[in-house]
Parts: C-alpha cells; sequence; structure tokens
C-alpha cells in the first residue's frame, strides 16, 4: 500500500504478508516497494492507522504547504517564491527529522529562540489545536 509520493520516488508503503506468504515473499515485496520509497511490514489490523497516516498525510501536507505559502504571499511575498520556500522548508525540516538523531520537538526547540518569532507562532499554532488538528484527521 504505497502512497502517493511513490510518483516521486519517495513513498512510504506498508505492506503486510497473508498467512500463506513465504518470508521470500516478504523480500520481494521489499524490494519491488523499495524502488519507489521507504518499506515498512505491519500487521495488517494495523492498516486503518497507516492509511490515516501516510495515505492520507501527503493532503495534510500539501495542505500545510498550501497554507504556509498563502501566509508568505499574506506577509507580501511573490506566490511563486512563497511556494518555493514553503515547499523546500517542509523538504527540508523532513530530512533533518529523517537524517539526524534527534526527536522533531528538540529540533523544534533548536529553532525557537526565547522570545522570538518562532515561539510566537508556535504558539500560535497551539492555541488553534494544531496537534490535535493533526492527530485527529489521523485517527
Amino acid at each position: 500500500m504505497p502512497n502517493t509520493p511513490s510518483a516521486v520516488g519517495d513513498a512510504a508503503t506498508v505492506f503486510t504478508l497473508g498467512e500463506k506468504a513465504t518470508t521470500e515473499d516478504g523480500e520481494l515485496i521489499s524490494q519491488l516497494f523499495g524502488a519507489i520509497g521507504k518499506v515498512w511490514r505491519a500487521d495488517e489490523k494495523l492498516f486503518d492507522a497507516v492509511t490515516g497516516l501516510s495515505g492520507s498525510g501527503p493532503a495534510y501536507i500539501f495542505l500545510a504547504i498550501e497554507a504556509l505559502a498563502d501566509g508568505g504571499v499574506a506577509a507580501g511575498l511573490p506566490r511563486e517564491l512563497a511556494l518555493g520556500l514553503a515547499s523546500q522548508t517542509v523538504l527540508g525540516a523532513a530530512s533533518m527529522v529523517k537524517g539526524m538523531a534527534k526527536h522533531p520537538g528538540q529540533l523544534k526547540d533548536d529553532v525557537a529562540s526565547p522570545g522570538g518569532t518562532t515561539i510566537a507562532g508556535i504558539h500560535e499554532l497551539e492555541k488553534a489545536g494544531f496537534r490535535g488538528i493533526l492527530m485527529n484527521a489521523v485517527v
């Protein structure tokens, strides 16, 4: 079950093996889907949660990128620049989560200096229930 980022070779794919499937079948599936992104194996009982997170998740991120770009436009940036900055910012942040041995909360704290604009923005997101809204969307 790959997600739509498979179109650019960055899928998040989760698979399960039926009771008659072999270890070799799992290896073949991992190789095939590994050609279009990252692969995990999980119990079938987890697939509703997988769908909510990685199946629907790209749409949530697209919405977030669009909102960040709209914020940039509202602050005076040209649309093309705002969209480029928003998409690259999300890509860079995701790369840091994948590539660094730090929890996302620590990475967030590294950006948010005391009394700064980032912590002020985080405060606004938290007042609006940002994390809870994303969690509820997945569930």
